[in-house]
C-alpha cells in the first residue's frame, strides 16, 4: 500500500481501461462486476477524484481519470521492475550492473553484446557511461562500476584483473591546410613541437596518463567529438582512432600525417574488459565478459 492507495486498486483502473468496460475488466482479472465497481468507488473516495463519468450507458474516463491512467501503468511499471530485481537478487543475481568505457574505445562493437545481455538478463537494471580518459579506471576503483572497457596504459595496474578485447589502430592527423599536411616527409618531433596538438586528457587530473605528447602547446580535450570539431577546423594536429578518421581522410576533411619514430604500437592500441581484482563480477557481469572475449577476441 502507498498511503490509502494499493496496486490492486492501480491494476483494476489499468485492466478497465484496457478492457473498456468493468464488465470485461472483471473477465480479465477473474472478479465479479461488483468487486471491480468496489474497487474503483474505494479509489475515487481516498483519492478525492472522479475517474469515471457514468452519466452515460457506460461508465467512461474522465480527463483526471485518463491522466491517472497513464501514472498507474508507470507506477505498475515500476512495481514489477522493483519485484524483478528482486527475484533476480534472491537467485543470485547483481542487484544492478554498471559499465564504463574509455572515449577511445568503438562503441559498435560492443552493442551487440549489450544487445544480448540484455536479452539474456531482460529485468538487470544496467547503467552505461562514457568516461573521460582514466575514468572508467576510477570509476572500478571507487566501486561506481563492475566492468571498464578501457586503454590501460603504460601497463595494466596490479589491483586490476584485465582481459585484452580488441586493438585500434591510431592515425595521426591534420586538416588539409594544417601546415604538417603538407610537409611531403615524416615529420620529425621538432616539427611537431611547432604546432598545437590536440590531446585526450583526465578531466579530473589533467596531467596524469598523458602519453605520445610531442609538442610544446597542448590543447586539453574531454570528448573526442569536440577535439574532431577542432581537428577538422585546422586548430592542430592530433593521433585519432582509425575507425573515426577513415571516412574524414578519403573524403578529403584529414590528411594523414607520418611522424619519424612514432612511438605509437603499429599494432595498435589494447582495449580491456577490467574489473578489480579483489571484486569478483556477479554473474551478468561474467556472462557480458565472456561475451565480449568470444565476441571479439581474435
Amino acid at each position: 500500500m502507498i498511503g490509502s492507495l494499493t496496486l490492486d486498486q492501480l491494476r483494476v483502473l489499468v485492466a478497465i481501461a484496457d478492457a473498456g468496460s468493468f464488465s470485461a475488466a472483471g473477465r480479465m482479472l477473474r472478479r465479479a462486476q461488483s468487486a471491480i465497481s468496489q474497487a474503483v468507488a474505494t479509489l475515487e473516495a481516498t483519492q478525492g477524484v472522479l475517474l469515471f463519468d457514468r452519466s452515460g450507458h457506460r461508465p467512461a474516463l474522465t480527463e483526471t481519470g485518463r491522466v491517472l491512467v497513464q501514472q498507474a501503468r508507470l507506477v505498475l511499471g515500476s512495481a514489477a521492475r522493483f519485484e524483478a530485481v528482486a527475484a533476480g537478487t534472491r537467485a543470485g543475481l547483481e542487484p544492478e550492473l554498471a559499465v564504463a568505457i574509455d572515449p577511445l574505445v568503438p562503441t559498435a562493437p560492443l552493442i551487440e553484446s549489450l544487445r544480448a545481455l540484455s536479452e539474456t538478463f531482460p529485468h538487470l537494471p544496467v547503467s552505461f557511461s562514457t568516461e573521460g580518459l582514466g575514468g572508467s579506471l576510477r570509476r572500478l576503483r571507487s566501486g561506481s562500476a563492475a566492468l571498464a572497457i578501457c586503454l590501460l596504459l603504460p601497463a595494466v595496474p596490479e589491483d586490476v584483473a584485465a582481459y585484452p578485447l580488441l586493438r585500434i589502430g591510431m592515425q595521426a592527423v591534420a586538416a588539409p591546410g594544417h601546415p604538417l599536411a603538407s610537409l611531403g616527409r615524416p615529420a620529425t618531433r621538432s616539427d611537431l613541437e611547432l604546432h598545437v596538438q590536440l590531446v585526450l586528457s583526465d578531466p579530473v587530473d589533467p596531467h596524469s596518463g598523458n602519453y605520445g605528447l610531442s609538442s610544446g602547446r597542448l590543447w586539453r580535450f574531454v570528448d573526442l567529438g569536440r577535439r574532431m570539431d577542432f581537428l577538422l577546423a585546422g586548430f592542430g594536429w592530433c593521433r585519432m582512432p582509425e575507425h573515426l578518421v577513415t571516412g574524414p581522410i578519403a573524403a578529403g576533411q584529414l590528411t594523414a600525417i607520418r611522424i619519424e619514430e612514432d612511438p605509437t604500437p603499429r599494432e595498435g592500441l589494447t582495449i580491456h574488459a577490467a574489473h578489480e581484482r579483489d571484486r569478483a563480477l556477479g554473474p551478468a557481469g561474467r556472462w557480458l565478459l565472456d561475451e565480449l572475449r568470444r565476441r571479439l577476441c581474435p
